[in-house]
């Protein structure tokens, strides 16, 4: 069991970062910093630092949650008052090798969680970097655990997992706006559908088939129960999970094509590697 006192500071306050701050503090001593103080006006009583390196200082572990384009930025100012710690990044396409080259001396673990993170049942995959120790990962796993469901995965395929749970509920979005279902009562013969396309594609992307299942399943079901307790529309929730020029904008325009979900997860996973920094 973890220390109920391990702090945890997250830095970024967005959808995702604001999400696991929530969650995490049910366990955890929680802190956040967002360069945006407009972001932190609604921390909801979470504590919050207005300096970089207070909230990295005091923590024990540092979650890292901002956008890939300002990655490279928040490693280096971060980069003198690591020390050692454990560092957790939920950056798509940014490897655990490739922060570790920057962090020199951290230990890093890279999560990727999924939109469901915001009703805690996120589907989410976790890779340990090199440095990592066992206590590390029961560290993430309990945090991730409180948030969802989590599947330890080689780094290799973390590009074919967000094809999946990342990407994967705008699919099931998309289908049930073109097909104008009701949001609210999706029919059961519909869901196993989806199911079973979500499956199909995971194998086809190298998940054997217990793994794909239940990737399937969780993705389906916390996608169904996204649309009934935000009250979201299936549009409004497709647009919150695509960013331009990323992997679930590729896979959408293969479905808008008429492609199967299979290709379009093969369209998420390729632009997941294009837009990889490695090592």
């Amino acid at each position: 069991m973890a220390d109920v006192k391990k702090k945890l500071g997250i830095i970024g306050f967005g959808n995702m970062g604001s999400a696991i701050a929530l969650g995490a503090r049910v366990l955890f001593e929680v802190s956040v910093f967002d360069k945006d103080k407009q972001k932190l006006a609604d921390s909801s009583g979470l504590k919050t630092e207005t300096l970089l390196a207070d909230l990295v200082s005091k923590a024990d572990v540092v979650l890292l949650a901002v956008k890939p384009q300002d990655f490279d930025t928040l490693l280096n100012e971060i980069k003198p008052l690591i020390r050692g710690k454990l560092v957790i990044s939920i950056a798509a396409g940014i490897t655990t090798g490739y922060i570790e080259k920057i962090l020199a001396g951290a230990r890093v673990i890279r999560v990727m969680p999924n939109m469901a993170v915001k009703i805690s049942a996120s589907a989410t995959g976790l890779v340990k970097g090199r440095q990592v120790t066992d206590e590390d990962l029961d560290f993430a796993r309990e945090l991730f655990n409180i948030l969802g469901k989590v599947w330890p995965v080689e780094e290799e395929m973390i590009d074919s997992l967000t094809a999946i749970s990342g990407s994967g509920p705008a699919y099931i979005f998309y289908d049930i706006e073109i097909n104008k279902l009701d949001p609210l009562n999706v029919p059961i013969n519909r869901k196993n559908e989806y199911v079973k396309r979500l499956k199909q594609a995971a194998v086809d992307l190298g998940f054997d088939s217990r793994m794909a299942l239940e990737l399937a399943v969780t993705t389906t079901a916390s996608s169904v129960q996204l649309l009934i307790q935000t009250g979201n529309s299936p549009l409004e929730l497709r647009k919150m999970i695509t960013s331009a020029g990323g992997t679930t904008e590729a896979a959408l325009k293969v479905l808008m094509g008429n492609g199967s979900w299979s290709e379009a997860a093969q369209a998420a996973k390729k632009r997941a590697q294009e837009l990889s920094k490695r090592e």
